[in-house]
């Protein structure tokens, strides 16, 4: 099995910096993209930003030049650089990857983490 673990999130106050993490453990052949995504009380879930295996990244327009996705390929981790954060940055953070695992080929599964809580006081 694949486990995802979030961490980083916390109480910042607005114009403040944050970095999350995101590490996949388990029976894992190779870890392909790694996204975040983010949930605010009564809104839908939304992509935050994605990182591919080799290093492409694409973020939401609303995180354009203030958030820095990146990975250490080492230690299947991603990571979410957040600055200049904004009260309405405030939301459930989600850790997903698309992950082959060992002895299953060419397969690929997505798994997800249990979130992290970032706040962002005004």
């Amino acid at each position: 099995q694949v486990q995802l673990v979030e961490s980083g999130g916390g109480l910042v106050q607005a114009g403040g910096s944050l970095r999350l993490s995101c590490a996949a453990s388990g029976s894992i052949f190779s870890v392909n993209t790694m996204a975040w995504h983010r949930q605010a009380p009564e809104k839908q879930r939304e992509l935050v930003a994605f990182i591919t295996s080799s290093g492409s990244t694409n973020y939401a327009d609303s995180v354009k030049g203030r958030f820095t996705i990146s990975r250490d390929n080492t230690k299947n981790t991603a990571y979410l650089q957040m600055n200049s954060l904004k009260p309405e940055d405030t939301a459930v953070y989600y850790c997903n990857a698309d992950v082959r695992r060992r002895g299953y080929g060419q397969s690929t599964s997505e798994y997800w983490g249990q979130g992290t809580q970032v706040t962002v006081s005004s």
